[in-house]
């Protein structure tokens, strides 16, 4: 992964919420924009300039359509986007590292797995199919703690995931996507990593099993005081979860604010956010017309200008900020 600039921007001040012991965010994103080349010296910018911090303890979702940008971003985070990819910006953990600096011996050694523990999409497909769930529990029990009774710790991993010990001798295939995902979590726990990144944690899972795993996930965020960063297209699991909603659309943060205000009282600002509400069966169950643009592809202005009712002149031309906590001319 390469930066055009390998100096971060100076940070600005540090938010007033955070980890209990030194006041500061588990995380700090600012101006994280990630491009890729694509040949004929043509780029494609996949996210732009996100900002957001994250405290411990807290929750933060981030909702959009299918191709927003919002697993690149994560992917940025933990150093595992392609080779013709370039970011710039900074996204700064407490004790000071910046994610999108670190190479990769210091990502593979020190990050992944002890200060960022991953929950992946698909978790059945991360997992080798010839060896069984205490198997990979055992070996990234090796991996990250040392311990020299790494049967027993994995039996502990797997109970704090409520992962069932009747089933830990199973292979992936045998796994139910329930317990796929209980198997994904009790791997991301086991570093007691400060941060917590689940990608489309609740993909392909039925409504029950979404609710449980939204609410597991949570629940671990709260009881052991890490910082959890979500990322869902299901705005039913983003309400179980959420402390804090960021909605991104063609690669842009254009609403961030507090869960409570998205889905409840006054309720979203964005006309992209609220349209994301009514398009859930619960509520009008209206879907936002139109198609997201190709992000190699923007139209001048905002980029939900095409699809937006409100749109006037000044959308269609002049990009909307990030101005306390939306991104729109309307708002």
């Amino acid at each position: 992964m390469n930066r055009p600039d390998p100096t971060p921007p100076a940070p600005g001040p540090a938010p007033q919420s955070g980890p209990a012991g030194d006041g500061g965010p588990v995380l700090r994103v600012q101006g994280l924009s990630v491009r890729f080349r694509t040949g004929g010296g043509r780029y494609v910018e996949a996210v732009s300039g996100a900002e957001f911090s994250l405290a411990a303890g807290e929750c933060l979702v981030l909702v959009g359509e299918s191709g927003c940008g919002k697993s690149v971003l994560a992917s940025a985070l933990l150093g595992l986007l392609p080779g013709n990819a370039e970011t710039a910006g900074s996204a700064l953990l407490a004790d000071g590292l910046d994610l999108l600096a670190a190479d990769e011996d210091t990502l593979a050694r020190t990050v992944r797995g002890r200060r960022v523990g991953l929950v992946p999409q698909s978790p059945a497909a991360h997992l080798t199919p010839v060896r069984t769930v205490r198997s990979h529990l055992e070996e990234t029990v090796r991996a990250l703690t040392g311990s020299r009774a790494p049967r027993r710790a994995a039996e502990a991993a797997a109970a704090r995931a409520a992962f069932p010990a009747t089933h830990l001798d199973h292979h992936p295939h045998q796994l139910s996507g329930g317990l796929a995902q209980r198997a994904a979590t009790a791997l991301a726990l086991i570093g007691d990593a400060p941060l917590l990144l689940a990608d489309e944690p609740t993909t392909g899972l039925d409504r029950d099993l979404v609710e449980r795993t939204a609410d597991e996930l949570r629940a671990h965020t709260r009881a052991e005081g890490r910082a959890l960063l979500m990322i869902t297209h299901d705005l039913a699991a983003a309400e179980r979860v959420a402390d804090t909603v960021a909605v991104m659309y063609a690669g842009r943060i254009v609403e961030l604010g507090p869960a409570e205000a998205f889905f409840g009282a006054p309720g979203p600002r964005h006309p992209y956010a609220r349209g994301l509400l009514n398009a859930l069966p619960e509520r009008a169950f209206t879907p936002v017309p139109g198609s997201p643009p190709e992000l190699g592809d923007l139209p001048p202005g905002c980029a939900f200008a095409p699809r937006c009712a409100l749109a006037d002149p000044l959308c269609r031309t002049v990009r909307p900020p990030l101005t306390e906590g939306v991104a729109c001319h309307r708002a």
